[in-house]
């Protein structure tokens, strides 16, 4: 993984963990270029710049209760949250505008915005345009630096111990009492995700009246 690649999965990340959405927002490296046309750009300046370019292929799936409001506004406090994975610096001003140059740039990388049901809902395309002239060398104490900074970021941790269908009837016949059957047998591992993404197994266990989860697996190849 280069540096600039580092940079743009943790702005991708970061910009994930906040995105106002009704489940948390999964994140991978798209294999598409992106949709070009219209798309929510900003630029980033500081010891690191970036441009960004955001596509929301649903806006129905944005629940922060401001429908009428410009995307771009419904969009601020994600972009906001990305700029802090390149460090100091200045958010310029969102605005809806023609992304196919940021989108097919040769440095850049597309990422997919994923519900929790994997389903593609976005694209978010981050394009660094320069780097901290203290990360140009590639040395291992530089590297250490910049995870340094990008350590703040925070990321919605969740815990899966099964899952189920249902018909909107039978949700419709829910009451209290009912019991639900899920997808896993009793005593089978729990999935953790992290963003979405599956990052590990573990069993659920109380501490102090609370329920927590013991790790027992790390999966590995996680995707960045």
């Amino acid at each position: 993984m280069t540096t600039t690649t580092a940079y743009e999965s943790a702005v991708a990340a970061a910009f994930a963990a906040r995105l106002p959405t009704a489940a948390p927002t999964g994140v991978r490296p798209s294999r598409s270029s992106g949709d070009t046309g219209d798309a929510v750009v900003v630029s980033f300046v500081g010891e690191a710049s970036a441009e960004l370019a955001v596509q929301i292929l649903d806006p129905l799936t944005l629940v922060d209760g401001l429908p009428d409001a410009p995307l771009a506004d419904r969009l601020l406090d994600a972009l906001e949250a990305s700029a802090t994975a390149l460090g100091p610096g200045a958010l310029g001003e969102a605005r809806i505008g023609d992304a196919s140059a940021i989108f097919s740039h040769p440095s850049v990388q597309v990422f997919d915005l994923l519900d929790d049901t994997e389903r593609t809902i976005g694209r978010l395309a981050v394009r660094v345009t320069q780097l901290p002239s203290n990360d140009r060398t590639g040395s291992g104490a530089t590297s250490s630096r910049r995870l340094q900074r990008i350590a703040g970021v925070e990321m919605d941790l969740t815990v899966e111990i099964g899952r189920t269908r249902m018909a909107v009837r039978d949700v419709l016949d829910l009451e209290p009492g009912r019991v639900v059957e899920l997808d896993r047998s009793a005593g089978a591992p729990a999935d953790v995700k992290l963003n979405g993404r599956i990052i590990a197994h573990g069993e659920i266990v109380v501490v102090d009246q609370d329920y927590a989860v013991r790790i027992t697996r790390i999966l590995e190849n996680i995707e960045a």
